[in-house]
């Protein structure tokens, strides 16, 4: 019962567990790909902004078997991102469609223009 009232106040701890998974499999990675893989996972967070916690952590295990696969084949780095990693990590993030925080400020200001057109005011 205490756990029930503890996922409600944090979030699935059963997510929290497979997230913290998937940060040891990038830590353990080999250089040159675990500190390109944490260089993306930073990016990530900043530019993805998933709030949806399963979508999350489907891309980030698809990621790290990503950079795993790579190491075990010994990929070039620049073989897998290509002549631009910020394309590379943008089309990442774009591929695992969820919730992102920006979706509540763009359904916000959807509203804001709507209700202006209507003389409406906030």
């Amino acid at each position: 019962m205490a756990a029930k009232w503890l996922e409600t106040l944090t979030g699935s701890l059963e997510q929290k567990k497979q997230y913290k998974q998937h940060k040891a499999r990038i830590e353990a990675l080999p250089e040159p790909y675990g500190s390109t893989a944490k260089a993306y996972e930073r990016y990530f967070m900043y530019y993805g902004g998933i709030t949806d916690g399963d979508t999350l952590i489907s891309m980030l295990g698809d990621f790290a078997d990503l950079w795993e696969r790579a190491a075990v084949d010994g990929t070039p780095v620049r073989a897998i991102v290509g002549e631009d990693p910020v394309e590379f990590g943008e089309t990442f993030v774009h591929s695992y469609a969820g919730r992102q925080w920006i979706d509540k400020e763009r359904a916000r200001l959807v509203k804001a223009v709507d209700d202006a057109e209507r003389g409406e005011q906030p």
